[in-house]
Formats: C-alpha cells, structure tokens, sequence
C-alpha cells in the first residue's frame, strides 16, 4: 500500500527484496496494492507541511471514496492475517489506519493490531 515500494527509506522492504523475506520469514505473500496509497502530490503536502494531517486525513479519505476501494478491492484478501505496510512508525498518522477504518466502516468485522 505504499506509494513507493522502490524507496531506499527501508532496503529490506524494497519491491525486489520484501516477497523473499517475507515468504522465508514468515510464509507469507507480497501484494502491491497502491488503491490504497495516497497520490504523490497529496504526500508531497502532507510532508512539506501545506497540508495538516486533519486535510490530508480527510483527502485520503476522500480519495479511497473517489477510488471506490470498498468495491475494487477483493474482500477475502482480508480473511486471513493481513499486514499493511507503509513508512510510518506509529499509526496515528498514518494511511494504514485510515484505510483500516474505511474498510472497516464499509465492511465491518475489519481488527486492526498496530505492531
């Protein structure tokens, strides 16, 4: 759900490495599913301070709307322990709980765990 999944910010986490650790760590498969990252000008606000959390929260929810993610994206990806990855250490603010919440509030039965 990242943006991008090429970034040097966290090597082991690149596209070309994350599915080999995954699936020797833990036996688990890599999905890249940027339905549910933001567009790269609402990040580039976000993190340049133009925008607050408060807009950027409502825009990327604006966004997942717009996208009809609750609609496009395949429910039973989500029946079995899911993992969304992004950048950001803690969920307060961070897309992950956002998602989690909209997807929740579309689907219902949605439990997040922030590790």
């Amino acid at each position: 759900m990242r943006l991008n999944n090429a970034s040097q910010l966290s090597a082991f986490a690149r596209r070309a490495d994350l599915p080999f650790f995954l699936e020797r760590l833990c036996g688990a498969e890599y999905l890249h599913e940027p339905r549910l990252a933001p567009t790269g000008e609402m990040l580039d606000a976000y993190r340049k301070g133009r925008v607050g959390w408060t807009g950027y929260a409502k825009d990327f929810t604006k966004l997942m709307r717009e996208r009809r993610v609750e609609e496009t994206l395949n429910r039973d990806l989500f029946s079995i322990p899911t993992a969304l990855l992004c950048s950001e250490a803690e969920p307060e603010h961070c897309h992950r709980r956002l998602v989690l919440e909209y997807l929740d509030q579309a689907w219902g039965g949605i439990r997040a765990v922030h590790l």
